[in-house]
């Protein structure tokens, strides 16, 4: 069984679970609840746990198995519901590869717990995610350490006739899965030569590809985002076909529509718009922000959800895809680059959901001054709704620069951008503006930009005019906001964070 929904840890819930021993933060230890209420109340079939930018507890399965024995009696793991690391990547964050190792030699361990217990002989955990994957060497280089590194160890002769596996036992499973996080467009251009590389050394049984949608889109811009992992869904198909092996994608996507659109009361049209991945990811704001029988409801819809088989695309629909991406993206990162401050100092008041050391995100700007970084994506579209400036319309207005041609390969890939696009121009301050200018000193012309882009959206897709009273509410508290931080009331700039978060159900 391959599971269809993921539980992860991003961040970008706005209301606090009750079970949280914390009133702001879900501590590591909370952790463990929060995976056991996943799989017995939600419905969720699978668990990512994060061993990425965190101390990560290696005894989860122990921890698991004490709060309710019956319930993973009856529903093993690893059979029936999985639990799967997502480890750091030792070519990108050299100062956590060392977790690596500890991460991969837990898996023995955790197997040896499970079969103590239960002495079923299945591994409760057996895959991997790697994120930042951008070639097979980098799958290669877990996958072999795991076996050469790891399972070997115990063949190691210690002294006489006496061997590793003599002092701490036979390592099993023997080998692992490699579950590719792609997260980059390059990546994902090249994902085909990627996968077919590290499938003719390998040659596992099936694969699980899974695709970003959160950094491409703080890279790229929402539109382009949403295109390459329509493009990616298309090279996954081909290698299934040109190899033989089963894929089965995951699309990594956000309750907010610039990281995805996937949340509770927008089920529907999610399983439409990525109709060709297997598995989904349920996020913090997902299982936390809405009630609790939305929430099973959705859940048990994905669970349900037969993905279709992809339409291939030709050469020409490629060309005309990477060709769009290339000209929304260089609006859009021309906007961003003009946003920096006001991201980056807004960014400094946002919950943290999370018990997380600092992390970067992959976006950086060439500019005179050196290169400009930028936080993770969910704090990025955090800090630009609490501005006013919905992330989604950034770049928009490059679309009238494109042919018919363009527009409606577009509008046949992305089956729900206008949809998209509205929910997310109904929070648009056009008194943001004049603020971005005084407080911060925006250029004249990025202002003017971002001027184009809501006109853009006004003329050719339509903003909501009957607009409710929380999204007229979210419009005067983003003015309230950036009253308070242009007078340094900063205790009143968070307080309407979390206000303005509550009311669209998300962080960012």
């Amino acid at each position: 069984m391959v599971p269809k929904t993921m539980s992860t840890q991003h961040p970008d819930n706005a209301i606090m679970p009750s079970w949280s021993s914390s009133k702001n933060v879900i501590t590591n230890e909370d952790e463990i609840e929060e995976a056991y209420i996943a799989y017995k109340k939600l419905g969720i079939k699978e668990v990512m746990w994060d061993a990425e930018g965190k101390d990560v507890d290696t005894h989860v399965i122990r921890k698991l198995f004490a709060k309710d024995k019956e319930f993973f009696q009856n529903n093993v793991l690893g059979r029936d519901i999985f639990l799967t690391y997502r480890v750091p990547n030792p070519l990108i964050e050299g100062a956590e590869r060392k977790i690596l190792n500890e991460t991969l030699n837990s898996i023995p361990l955790n197997y040896d717990v499970a079969n103590r217990i239960f002495n079923n002989g299945i591994a409760p955990i057996f895959e991997v995610i790697l994120p930042f994957t951008t070639d097979y060497r980098s799958m290669l280089n877990v996958v072999k350490f795991y076996e050469k590194g790891i399972v070997n160890s115990e063949n190691i002769n210690l002294y006489e006739d006496v061997y590793s596996k003599d002092v701490t036992g036979e390592v099993l499973p023997r080998k692992i899965n490699i579950i590719p996080l792609i997260e980059d467009k390059d990546s994902i251009y090249n994902i085909e030569s990627i996968i077919k590389k590290y499938h003719s050394i390998v040659k596992p049984e099936y694969m699980r590809i899974f695709i970003a949608r959160s950094d491409p889109a703080m890279n790229y811009g929402m539109i382009p985002a949403t295109l390459l992992s329509k493009y990616a869904a298309s090279k996954i198909s081909k290698i299934s076909k040109d190899t033989g092996m089963e894929t089965y994608p995951i699309i990594g996507a956000g309750s907010s529509p610039f990281r995805g659109n996937l949340g509770p009361e927008n089920i529907a049209k999610s399983l439409e718009e990525y109709n060709s991945y297997y598995t989904f990811s349920v996020q913090s704001a997902f299982r936390y922000d809405y009630d609790e029988n939305v929430v099973k409801r959705a859940i048990s819809l994905i669970n349900k959800h037969v993905p279709e088989e992809t339409e291939i695309m030709d050469v020409e629909h490629e060309k005309a895809l990477k060709a769009i991406v290339d000209i929304y993206s260089r609006r859009f990162q021309r906007t961003i680059e003009g946003l920096v401050q006001p991201i980056n100092d807004i960014t400094l008041y946002l919950p943290k959901r999370r018990a997380r050391k600092l992390h970067t995100g992959l976006f950086g700007y060439s500019r005179s001054t050196g290169t400009a970084r930028l936080p993770r994506a969910i704090a990025f579209v955090g800090a630009l709704y609490s501005i006013g400036i919905p992330p989604e319309i950034l770049g928009i207005a490059s679309l009238s620069e494109m042919p018919d041609e363009y527009q409606n390969i577009l509008k046949k890939l992305y089956r729900h951008m206008e949809y998209d696009i509205r929910t997310s121009a109904k929070y648009f301050n056009y008194g943001a503006l004049s603020y971005l200018k005084d407080i911060w000193k925006v250029d004249d012309n990025i202002i003017e930009m971002i001027k184009e882009d809501i006109r853009y959206v006004e003329n050719n897709i339509g903003v909501p005019t009957d607009t409710s009273y929380n999204t007229q509410k979210h419009i005067l508290y983003t003015t309230l906001l950036l009253m308070a931080f242009k007078n340094k009331k900063f205790d009143e700039v968070r307080q309407n964070i979390c206000e303005l978060a509550q009311l669209r159900k998300f962080v960012g």
